[in-house]
């Protein structure tokens, strides 16, 4: 599966970013989706997931904010983020994971959001 995460760019704190992560290569409904970031200096963290039947589980330091979605008919998955803080400033990237798996397997290349205060 290839990813490819866009969306990011610059935006002042309170304001909303939708980034998407488009997939090719394999059968996208068999695959459950995630979303990390990485903070300057920081460790990669992980902000979301859905699978692919839709579930969807969130870190607790975006729930309420952010919402996680896939479209499995344009092989796509979203990430909505809504009332963005300067924390949550970071490269974001999106990975995939074959159904059953406990580790992701593929990961897009990131696309950078910075929030400003």
């Amino acid at each position: 599966v290839q990813l490819q995460a866009f969306g990011g760019g610059l935006v002042q704190a309170g304001g909303s970013l939708r980034l998407s992560c488009a997939a090719s290569g394999r059968t996208f409904s068999n695959y459950d989706m995630g979303w990390f970031r990485q903070a300057p200096g920081k460790e990669r963290e992980f902000v979301a997931r859905i699978r692919w039947s839709g579930i969807a589980y969130y870190a607790d330091s975006v729930k309420g904010r952010f919402t996680i979605s896939r479209d499995n008919a344009k092989n796509t998955m979203y990430l909505q983020m809504n009332s963005l803080k300067p924390e949550d400033t970071a490269v974001y990237y999106c990975a995939a994971r074959l159904q059953g798996h406990t580790s992701y397997d593929y990961w897009g290349q990131g696309t950078e959001v910075t929030v400003s205060s």
